[in-house]
């Protein structure tokens, strides 16, 4: 089996580098927090939440994030939690992309600075 060259292996890199480049680029929206659906009971005696066995009332949706340092929720309908749902795993999807693309970008970094003339 072949050694691959330092030249070779950058190249190796810089395409690999611009593949996630162009993985980045097709995210759409992003969005922090994260989702939660949640039932509750009430408060009314023989309501069908407190049967048995009990029926709670929902589902109901809220997002949650930090905003300046501070918890932030919001309910949402389902369609926007949907909505959020996809927007949060695009930011996941783009910071696992961001992850690669610094430890390829280290990797060439390391060969372009050995071949770097010496000052």
């Amino acid at each position: 089996m072949a050694r691959t060259t330092p030249t070779q292996r950058l190249a190796d890199y810089e395409r690999r580098y611009r593949e996630l480049a162009h993985q980045l680029a097709g995210i759409g929206l992003i969005s922090s927090g994260s989702i939660t659906r949640r039932y509750t009971h009430c408060a009314t005696l023989g309501c069908k939440c407190h049967a048995d066995p009990p029926q709670p009332h929902g589902p109901y949706y809220q997002w949650t994030t930090k905003v300046a340092g501070k918890t932030v929720t919001r309910r949402l309908s389902a369609a926007e939690a949907k909505l959020y749902k996809e927007w949060i795993d695009n930011d996941r999807k783009m910071r696992e992309l961001i992850a690669q693309m610094r430890t390829v970008a280290s990797k060439a970094g390391e060969i372009r600075l050995a071949e770097a003339p010496k000052a």
